[in-house]
């Protein structure tokens, strides 16, 4: 295991999927890492994961789209490890409705947990990154951010409003030590893509170039990579592990 950095990491939605990968990856990275997840059993199980190969993690389970829930998640990072220096929001979930069927319930709450989510996590912390003089701050947006999908309207928007606060926090931050950026992952073979409809995803990868969905571990690559000192010069910048879905 590699030793030489040692931060706090929080990673949201790490009970699954992408986040465990995540969570994991920068665990062998030698981060100490804080998993929430919506469910606490599903954190602890990961940190118990973790800790069984080696690595050093809590569990701080809470509802992201809730604002006294975050400060209990950040809270609880801070009093295991101390104020966090990587954030990597990606607590989120699908839903799969055509847009005259959408309900203002169903839209406020895919924005409520990804884009309100992503703003009270950063928020939370980003005061911290900036008087400790840095932090990295990853978001992790979607392909369908930049494209849209069928029967995925608030979906895409969701991922698409990621898409633009990374863009202008950026501006904003990079020249005081904190780098914010963005992954936007094609499909991959997480519960929420398995959960869309056999003819969404039959369709969809026929549409790849790569001809395959992506797996959560090669998301979590990009992601140790952008909190790493070797992405020193990515700013703004939306990374995208998609199959070649996306060609920017």
């Amino acid at each position: 295991m590699a030793l030489e950095r040692s931060r706090v990491a929080l990673i949201t939605g790490a009970g699954s999927g992408i986040g465990r990968a995540i969570a994991e990856k920068l665990a062998k990275d030698g981060e100490r890492v804080v998993v929430n997840d919506l469910k606490d059993a599903s954190a602890e199980e990961v940190v118990a994961g973790i800790e069984e190969a080696g690595g050093e993690a809590t569990s701080a389970p809470g509802d992201v789209s809730d604002s006294e829930a975050v400060g209990r998640i950040v809270e609880r990072a801070r009093e295991a490890f101390g104020p966090v220096e990587i954030l990597v929001n990606n607590a989120g979930y699908g839903q799969q409705k055509l847009f005259v069927d959408l309900t203002v319930e169903d839209f406020d709450r895919m924005i409520g947990v990804h884009l309100r989510g992503t703003f009270l996590c950063t928020s939370a912390v980003l005061p911290e990154m900036l008087s400790g003089g840095g932090g990295v701050i990853v978001n992790v947006a979607s392909q369908l951010g930049q494209i849209g999908g069928v029967e995925l309207c608030h979906y895409s928007a969701a991922k698409a409003g990621i898409i633009g606060l990374t863009k202008s926090l950026a501006r904003e931050v990079s020249a005081r030590g904190v780098r914010v950026n963005a992954v936007a992952p094609g499909p991959i073979n997480t519960d929420l893509v398995l959960g869309l409809s056999e003819e969404w995803r039959h369709n969809k990868a026929a549409e790849l170039p790569l001809g395959r969905f992506g797996e959560p571990w090669e998301v979590a690559e990009t992601v140790s990579f952008l909190a790493s000192d070797g992405a020193a010069l990515y700013v703004g910048q939306t990374l995208g592990p998609n199959s070649g879905d996306v060609m920017l």
